[in-house]
């Protein structure tokens, strides 16, 4: 491996530009989370049943390209590293997607608005995969120390904290005062301010990161037992149930706090004033989690009893309102936000860990494979909870721009608090038996590394190594008098182009020979250091230039 198990600690820089990446993800996928679907009902004019369709549509378009799109990238090898190059390339071209998603046209019919919302959303989902499965396996490919990936994610959920409180925060007014009335046009201004802050955070990012964990080149392994390999690493099925209630939850309810603040509480913009008391306790909850990791040396219970705080304090919110008693409202959504952004951090700081323990227990390493059914398994739960969102309301009687009925009020109420509650609740008993603390993390690091030294010595530094005569050959080339022939000379010699043949079938080969001080010589040395060897270099002696060409 490039660097020692403790291995040298990660920048600053590329810590911030990592949480900085998170920031990009923030302000194109919450944006979308929290505004796409009131978006489509109440401003595109779509109904809530095609709406639900879609959602549900659209996780079997992932469940394609997310672990395609993670093989790929396992197996992207540039001067950049495997990871970093889909940052720079995929983000400009997914803030445009983004753009095009909230291009509304309410005149359409709504069979034309179904097929534009379909396309445009699928391809915004590739494209953000693309983006964020890539980034997310970042992380384990800066360090491979626990207490510094732990730091790392604590960097990108303070800053995905900071970039979802401000989201919430300034999007209502901003369609406002940018639409200047229009909603329609207000929500494109914004898709493309949110859209151009997107790219630029992943290619700072990229510009600032570096890959520097050594791993395996990358196998040609068959997907089934690259899914069996999955199946015996109970840590990682354990985060990825834990990603699945996780996105279930937070997306489901996301899609509902806009809904709920403007026909529940009457008055949307009390959803500003909700994401201003949030924010700052939402900071302070991501940054607390290291304290708690090193109280408990396992990031899953870690992870754990943020769940568990997060779920007692939004089920206490079904007992207040910010209007009536917006006291203890605030002071609960203040809390129930502290202790979800520490499950933020810990759930996303387990996933590189459960790659190095796949590793040890199958002798398989796929990152971008696992990181890829995470984020499946997320897109998954955000699927079902809108979806059910979207299906419940619709049942219920919900019609855009209107006084709603009690159902729907009801299922607006719940929705906000007790069923994502006590989702919470069960998310943090499912954590609480993650076993991979940071004592067992070191015992398996250790053993890995012991692995990769004990290959590395076994094998072969060259297929062949060569030794012997170099020869000038001269070839007749016309002859202009039957006296006078003209000839030119090439590089020759049995055991180079012996070498030259298995090198172009991707073998590692090497010479040692000895050619004269003279201008022939002279050429042979130049043709010959011209070719791509590991090492070269030759010596001058008495008799001639001795020549080493590894």
């Amino acid at each position: 491996m490039k660097n020692d198990l403790n291995q040298s600690k990660v920048p600053f820089i590329s810590k911030l530009a990592y949480g900085m990446g998170d920031v990009g993800c923030n302000f194109s996928w919450m944006f979308v989370g929290n505004f796409l679907m009131i978006f489509y009902t109440d401003v595109f004019g779509i109904s809530m049943s095609a709406v639900a369709t879609l959602m549900l549509f659209s996780r079997f378009w992932d469940a394609i390209n997310d672990p395609i799109i993670g093989g790929l990238s396992d197996k992207t090898h540039t001067r950049w590293g495997r990871y970093r190059p889909w940052l720079l390339f995929a983000a400009p071209l997914t803030a445009l997607v983004l753009i095009l998603t909230f291009w509304a046209h309410p005149d359409w019919s709504q069979t034309h608005k179904i097929i534009y919302m379909a396309v445009t959303y699928c391809i915004l989902v590739l494209g953000y995969t693309c983006v964020n499965i890539p980034y997310g396996t970042l992380c384990g490919a800066m360090t491979q120390n626990m207490t510094e990936r732990a730091q790392i994610n604590t960097s990108r959920s303070v800053s995905a904290m900071i970039a979802i409180g401000i989201i919430n925060i300034i999007t209502i007014p901003l369609i406002e005062w940018l639409g200047n009335g229009n909603a329609r046009q207000g929500y494109l201004l914004i898709a493309i301010l949110y859209g151009t802050i997107f790219a630029v955070c992943h290619i700072f990012c990229f510009a600032k990161t570096k890959e520097v964990v050594e791993v395996p080149v990358a196998q040609k392994i068959p997907l089934r037992l690259q899914l069996q390999a999955v199946a015996k690493n109970k840590p990682y099925l354990l985060a990825l149930l834990g990603q699945v209630l996780f996105g279930f939850i937070l997306y489901g309810r996301n899609a509902d706090l806009l809904y709920y603040f403007t026909y529940v509480e009457n008055d949307a913009v009390l959803f500003t004033y909700y994401s201003m008391a949030i924010i700052i306790p939402s900071i302070i909850g991501a940054a607390c989690f290291p304290k708690v990791f090193q109280l408990t040396s396992n990031k899953g219970w870690a992870a754990s009893v943020f769940a568990f705080g997060t779920g007692i304090t939004i089920i206490a919110l079904f007992f207040f309102s910010p209007v009536t008693s917006p006291i203890p409202f605030y002071l609960f959504a203040a809390l129930s936000q502290f202790f979800f952004s520490g499950f933020n951090t810990a759930i996303y700081a387990i996933i590189p860990d459960c790659v190095e323990y796949g590793e040890w227990r199958t002798g398989i390493r796929n990152d971008g494979f696992q990181y890829a059914f995470i984020s499946l398994g997320n897109k998954i739960g955000m699927a079902l909870g809108t979806a059910l969102l979207a299906l419940s309301l619709g049942w219920a009687g919900y019609e855009a721009n209107t006084t709603q009925n009690e159902a729907v009020v009801a299922i607006m109420r719940h929705s906000f608090s007790t069923i994502p509650g006590i989702l919470w609740v069960v998310t943090a008993l499912a954590l609480f038996f993650y076993k991979l603390d940071k004592r067992s993390y070191n015992r398996i690091l250790a053993v890995i590394k012991y692995r990769f030294l004990k290959r590395k010595k076994n094998q072969r530094e060259y297929d062949v190594i060569a030794l012997g005569e170099l020869l000038v050959d001269f070839n007749a080339l016309h002859s202009n008098d039957f006296d006078s022939v003209v000839y030119e000379s090439n590089p020759g010699g049995a055991p180079c182009n012996v070498l030259a043949m298995l090198s172009n079938l991707q073998k590692r080969t090497a010479f040692i020979g000895k050619v004269g001080d003279d201008f022939l010589g002279h050429a042979l040395q130049h043709a010959l250091l011209g070719w791509v060897f590991l090492q070269k270099g030759c010596r001058k002696t008495r008799k001639g230039i001795l020549l080493w060409l590894f």
